[in-house]
């Protein structure tokens, strides 16, 4: 397999970037604001006036939607792990593109 010098740059820096990442927390973090199931809340009210904010990490354990509440402390404590999911996410998105491209030029593809 033929991999052009450029190509085999790219490789090298997408793999010392992957390698530089810490921890990856998987997920993705929203602020919520909910209604809860007393009748007479304020949350109920017209106009309603909703709790929270609260931040929800949710993530997919087993095929199945697992949703946490984080703290104000336990979120600035993680940002930096989701941070370094995402990163990561690109770079084996661009690993992936990359090696598409490689395949694409094998010449075995056109003798078909």
């Amino acid at each position: 397999m033929r991999i052009s010098a450029k190509q085999r740059r790219a490789q090298q820096r997408i793999t010392t970037a992957i390698s530089q990442i810490e921890l990856a927390l998987p997920g993705s973090v929203e602020v919520r604001r909910t209604t809860c199931g007393k009748r007479n809340c304020r949350c109920h009210a017209d106009p309603p006036q909703l709790h929270g904010p609260y931040n929800v990490w949710t993530r997919k354990v087993d095929g199945k939607t697992v949703t946490k509440v984080l703290s104000p402390e336990q979120l600035a404590d993680y940002q930096p792990w989701l941070d370094n999911a995402r990163e990561l996410r690109t770079l084996l998105t661009e690993l992936h593109g990359l090696t598409l491209q490689v395949i694409d030029q094998d010449d075995r593809w056109k003798r078909r």
